[in-house]
């Protein structure tokens, strides 16, 4: 079998940080930006519709509070620093990835994940409450909302399915940084398309994203950003995975059916777990692709938190360390 992706293969932080600087100067248009979300030059008021309805906000924030799945690293990206923030993937510090090194000059105040504490958010006294990609939950919702204006999820984005492109044209419009959001966006959507280009036998290939943790090995539904990430490239999704019944943003799958991660290529996330416990996993090597040498267990943990984290600026990373990584494995 072929190696797993290991902290040699992660890229020097020079590489990554120039790809970052890439992206923050781009220029584009708001064409990809969702029809729901004003694409206007940044005067207020603006009103961004959500999931729970239309969120007004009545001037420019000064102070921001991001609770959502890279809500911060977004804001942080289109200029904007929080004063409080939540660490999703357990970076420590000021919460976010080596990609957004340097962007905050006053660290934010940590708050919760799933369970944040509404007491230490309005202490903070927002002007907005950022929270685009999580559960979707109307009784959070009701909670933040009373503390101040919230930017929730966009309709039909339950279970963390919020899109980078959703994400940042809609923290760009709260924020009054809708050019700059825009500009983002393509920068990121030319770099995927470049991305796709330098590598054509993607095309049309079949690919499992899953995952292997403490209850077991899952599968990312077609939705999910992991699969999206994948999907511009030019991959498409597992159809056994497809046909399946997802459980929020993933399929659980039993090690005895493990045949339906089967795919031109396969990728795996340990989820607290070490690689060799995916492959050492007698049923896991039997499966072809993997027996052929067509998968990808992530070794490097930054490198998989910058796929996980799905921000504009993490995607970045992952373009530039992941997909050599695949590339190699499609031509065993």
């Amino acid at each position: 079998m072929k190696p797993i992706l290991s902290a040699r293969r992660t890229v020097a932080t020079a590489v990554i940080l120039a790809a970052v600087g890439s992206v923050l100067s781009c220029s584009s248009s708001a064409e990809d930006s969702p029809e729901s979300v004003p694409a206007s030059g940044g005067a207020f008021p603006v009103t961004v519709d959500t999931k729970f309805g239309d969120v007004t906000v009545d001037s420019r924030p000064e102070r921001v509070v991001a609770l959502g799945w890279a809500d911060a690293e977004t804001a942080l990206a289109l200029g904007v620093e929080p004063v409080g923030a939540s660490d999703w993937l357990a970076f420590g510090g000021d919460g976010v990835g080596p990609w957004a090194d340097g962007l905050y000059t006053s660290s934010p105040e940590i708050i919760g994940t799933q369970e944040p504490s509404y007491e230490a958010v309005a202490a903070l006294e927002p002007d907005v409450i950022l929270d685009t990609k999580s559960s979707g939950d109307q009784a959070r919702y009701d909670r933040l909302s009373q503390i101040a204006p919230t930017i929730a999820l966009p309709e039909g984005a339950d279970n963390y399915l919020t899109t980078v492109e959703q994400q940042v044209t809609m923290i760009a419009s709260a924020l009054g940084e809708t050019d700059k959001g825009a500009e983002l966006l393509d920068g990121l959507d030319a770099d995927f398309t470049a991305a796709a280009a330098e590598n054509p036998e993607f095309a049309g290939k079949t690919i499992t994203v899953g995952a292997f943790s403490g209850t077991g090995f899952g599968a990312y539904i077609s939705d999910s950003t992991r699969l999206l990430f994948m999907k511009k490239l030019g991959f498409v999704s597992n159809p056994a995975v497809d046909a399946l019944t997802p459980k929020g943003f993933s399929v659980p799958i039993s090690e005895e059916n493990l045949d339906t991660l089967d795919a031109d290529v396969v990728v795996i996330f340990p989820i607290e777990k070490s690689p060799t416990e995916v492959t050492d996993n007698p049923l896991f090597q039997r499966i072809p692709a993997v027996r052929d040498g067509r998968f990808l267990v992530f070794d490097d943990p930054v490198v998989a938190k910058s796929y996980s984290t799905n921000s504009i600026l993490s995607q970045e990373y992952a373009l530039t360390a992941v997909v050599p990584e695949v590339a190699q494995r499609l031509q065993s």
